[in-house]
């Protein structure tokens, strides 16, 4: 797609985002603010002391509904859909024939259908790969007139509980069709912060209004998707098209928690998703690379794409995701290295620049993440 503004996608907030004074970029095909001008580092610090308000419309809103939804849904996942209680969400995964990660996506029980947030490069992959393979089983909703709104820092409960009081009762992966200020909102207590926050999607009709609800409060700061990405790699979480990718699989790339144990090879309901013997050959032999944290020395951020190698020069692996992390006041950084190389402390080197740059294996997250699990 051009990046030429007139041919972006813009979400149902692009005229609030305007007028906020946001630097807007092109993301997977929208229009999408950076940063606002109190600046990324800011934004970012703000909502890990207070609360960030971020518009993530872009991502995919999904609705799969019929009487066998959340058996069809399984086919396509290594997750346990099947037992997923009612108004409780989890974090899965679409694999390939291979074991590759086609996406990673967040489906929440929602009484009547599942609820799907689904990446935004991959959304039209999704539905068509959705389609394809249980169409014919389950109704597939594409819920394209709804906008989706993150509040999330340690503020976000006392915001949400003036506005919606009953969202007091939500802990970490949990849902509630909740009224915030008189608006109809689906609310998940999630985020992609590694703080406590919410996940809100609301009408495109309604969204303009509830985002300037939420602005309004005092302790609420417009956050764009530049202060996003340092906020989640520093809490250690994955990006797609970065951290994850169609090559990769969920052993590879350190998500073995995300692995249901009801469909590991000794669960309950084993394998019967696509790459499902890949996968679990791997759980018990053992893979060839990880996904590691990284710490790179000194102030110099490592970007993705660095080459990593060993105290030797030999080439092991490289950076999927690399930043400066205004939390822990320095660069931060994710990546994939030969298996016999991520134990943590790990000294290893980052070609930038034709420089040597000494980083260590650390343990993830670079920050603790805050999540109210009640």
């Amino acid at each position: 797609m051009n990046d030429s503004s007139e041919e972006l996608l813009k979400t149902a907030l692009y005229d609030l985002h305007v007028e906020l004074g946001a630097k807007m970029v092109p993301f997977a095909g929208y229009a999408m603010p950076v940063q606002y001008p109190l600046g990324i580092v800011k934004e970012h610090k703000h909502t890990r002391q207070n609360a960030g308000l971020f518009d993530v419309s872009h991502m995919g809103q999904l609705r799969v509904s019929g009487a066998n939804a959340a058996a069809a849904l399984e086919t396509l996942m290594p997750v346990d859909i099947i037992d997923l209680g009612v108004m409780k969400q989890r974090y899965a995964l679409l694999t390939n024939e291979q074991g590759g990660i086609m996406d990673d996506l967040m489906v929440t029980n929602a009484g009547d259908h599942l609820f799907l947030v689904v990446n935004a490069a991959c959304k039209q992959q999704d539905i068509q790969h959705l389609q394809q393979h249980i169409g014919e089983d389950c109704e597939i909703e594409v819920l394209a007139d709804h906008a989706l709104l993150a509040l999330q820092g340690p503020e976000a409960a006392a915001v949400m509980a003036r506005l919606a009081p009953e969202s007091q009762e939500l802990v970490f992966m949990t849902a509630a069709n909740l009224d915030i200020d008189g608006i109809a909102c689906f609310v998940t207590r999630s985020g992609y912060t590694g703080e406590d926050g919410f996940e809100i999607s609301v009408h495109n009709d309604d969204a303009d209004r509830l985002a300037r609800t939420l602005m309004v409060q005092p302790e609420v700061e417009a956050v764009g998707l530049g202060a996003r990405d340092s906020l989640r790699l520093e809490a250690g979480l994955c990006l797609y098209g970065h951290d994850l990718d169609q090559q990769t699989t969920p052993v590879e790339s350190s998500l073995l928690w995300a692995l249901t144990k009801s469909r590991r090879a000794d669960g309950a309901r084993p394998g019967g998703y696509p790459g499902a013997d890949i996968i679990m050959r791997q759980i018990s032999e053992g893979v060839t690379r990880k996904r590691v944290g990284l710490k790179p020395e000194g102030r110099m951020p490592v970007r993705e794409g660095a080459v990593v190698i060993d105290a030797d020069g030999k080439e092991i692996g490289h950076v999927s995701s690399g930043s400066f992390g205004p939390t822990v006041e320095g660069p931060v950084a994710m990546g994939y290295v030969a298996i016999d190389y991520v134990a943590v402390d790990t000294r290893l080197f980052a070609l930038v620049r034709d420089k040597k740059v000494p980083l260590s294996v650390v343990k993830l997250p670079f920050v603790q993440q805050r999540y109210y699990r009640g």
